[in-house]
């Protein structure tokens, strides 16, 4: 008989993060798993309490193949029923926390979840919508003193005493490649999200990159503030150093004063940012004489870099090593290696080890010549299989020759390095002429005292579109509309200058970091 992959392939092995963490257990089971103000688990606590949450999620009728929701903020208890899920080849859905409800309800329904573990500062919400869900069971975090639950909530089963008096589910369900381990639905901040599937071995894949190019160790310390739901934040650094042995600290939240005490309190060698985190850490004061040495990786992602905020960093002798993907590409397509940092400014980098990319034509998806910009696109191991329940999303998004095409538009240049320039779907057009927002901000950002912005089309009878910005101010600045364009004009032609300015305390960004660019139209559009 012919085996399609023969078992000595490779392509047979088990890949699931849950064995991983169950032979760590049993090798190094008093090492430190994950570091939490809720409590504190090793890793043979953590399996133990991971194993015995399966057993409760299949007693509640959870096989192999169904959904797994979580509602709630970083936590323990989010990596915990991860891991539960994964032991028993459920699909794990990390549900973003700051939905609304008709969009929580949106993810719920599609998701098809049978089971929902949630934090008591969102059970109303999914209360709310479970009616109009296929949930059946409803299970409340009530072990976790950073988030107090309520007793007695009709409903809802508290889960403490039930993972205490179950038995350590026996095994772990052995997952390929192929099989999907996560299901993730993207912002939404322009349309109905989507849902994409990431299998195991999109995760391993990814982890792989990461080892290759990162200065990553076992025994790591990793820093997870930024969201869990997000891809960024769970698989840069997160998934892969429970799988190594490594230490995951987790923050429910971010806070910039702790986040300065954090890395040198805890000595964290790896962390996942948004710009927006690291802005925010560089105006701690005292925050570039404190010991950073053993921060090693520091990957920022998720929104575009300001090329100051590199050059501040590297003048403090941290390196920032800008990274591109999206949920799509879980998550890392590119990568700016720590040596070029400076000599690439701005770059998003090159492929990962074992991802391809190109920028092609958008309207002929011929690949373009160096400089020249279109549409980035992603073929490899990384690359999610498609959309869940949606084959028409999936087949608009990759081409016959199996491309992921993502919406971003850049350049290569003549070494090869990515820089992104704008989204697609973002472009204004004034007077004819195509306005990157990107490229206006990435200027806008270094200009003194303006802490944050976005730029956006705003509708104009006479160009058409018109370039609006809006930005945030450091305390006591003053900026007016004449300034933001002098500032501009040496570095911009003149189309791309705004001319609208409309001033906020903050720039509204979504869970993931992203610009909100629905909501900042809105903010553009109103008379100033």
């Amino acid at each position: 008989m012919t085996h399609p992959h023969p078992p000595n392939s490779g392509f047979n092995v088990d890949v699931n993060p849950a064995a991983a963490v169950a032979r760590n257990a049993r090798h190094f089971g008093e090492a430190a798993a994950v570091r939490y103000a809720g409590g504190d688990l090793t890793y043979t606590q953590l399996d133990l309490k991971a194993a015995r949450l399966a057993t409760v999620l299949a007693e509640g009728g959870i096989r192999d193949g169904d959904r797994v929701a979580y509602l709630g903020l970083n936590s323990g208890s989010f990596l915990l029923t991860m891991l539960a899920s994964f032991r028993l080849g459920a699909v794990f859905v990390p549900v973003n926390f700051r939905l609304a409800e008709p969009e929580l309800q949106s993810v719920l329904q599609r998701s098809g979840a049978a089971a929902l573990v949630c934090e008591e500062g969102h059970r109303a919400s999914a209360e709310h919508v479970r009616a109009a869900t296929s949930l059946t069971r409803f299970l409340l975090v009530d072990d976790d003193p950073e988030v107090p639950a309520t007793d007695g909530v009709a409903g809802w089963e508290p889960w403490f005493g039930l993972i205490a008096a179950a038995r350590p589910f026996p095994s772990v369900t052995a997952k390929t490649f192929d099989d999907p381990a996560i299901l993730m639905f993207t912002s939404g901040t322009t349309g109905l999200p989507k849902g994409v599937v990431l299998t195991y071995g999109n995760a391993w894949w990814n982890s792989v990159n990461v080892d290759t190019m990162f200065d990553t160790r076992r025994g790591d310390v990793t820093y997870a503030a930024a969201p869990l739901f997000h891809i960024g934040a769970l698989n840069s650094f997160v998934l892969r150093t429970l799988v190594r042995g490594g230490t995951v600290l987790v923050r429910r939240s971010f806070d910039p004063v702790r986040f300065l005490d954090d890395l040198v309190t805890y000595r964290v060698n790896s962390m996942f940012a948004v710009p927006a985190m690291l802005a925010a850490l560089s105006r701690v004061p005292g925050a570039f004489d404190a010991d950073l040495s053993h921060l090693r990786s520091i990957v920022v992602a998720g929104a575009p870099v300001p090329p100051s905020l590199i050059e501040l960093y590297a003048s403090h002798g941290i390196l920032l090593q800008q990274a591109w993907g999206l949920t799509e590409t879980a998550p890392f397509a590119t990568h700016l290696p720590a040596e070029h940092t400076l000599r690439k400014l701005g770059s998003a980098g090159i492929p990962m080890p074992y991802t391809q990319v190109r920028v092609v034509d958008s309207m002929t998806n011929q690949p373009l010549k160096p400089g020249e910009a279109g549409e980035i696109v992603v073929r490899g191991p990384n690359v999610t299989l498609g959309y869940w329940e949606n084959p028409e999303a999936t087949a608009a998004a990759f081409d016959e020759e199996g491309w992921f095409h993502s919406g971003d538009v850049g350049y290569l240049d003549e070494d090869g390095c990515l820089f992104i320039v704008d989204r697609l779907k973002d472009m204004i057009i004034s007077g004819g002429e195509n306005v990157y927002p990107a490229e206006v901000e990435r200027v806008l950002a270094a200009m003194p005292g303006v802490v944050d912005v976005a730029v956006v089309g705003s509708p104009d009878e006479q160009w058409g579109e018109t370039v609006a910005a809006v930005v945030s101010l450091a305390e006591g600045t003053t900026v007016t509309l004449d300034d933001v364009r002098e500032y501009a004009a040496t570095r911009l032609a003149r189309y791309k200058l705004p001319r609208k300015l409309k001033i906020v305390q903050d720039v509204p960004r979504n869970a993931s970091g992203k610009l909100d660019k629905a909501v900042i139209r809105r903010l553009a559009d109103e008379e100033v």
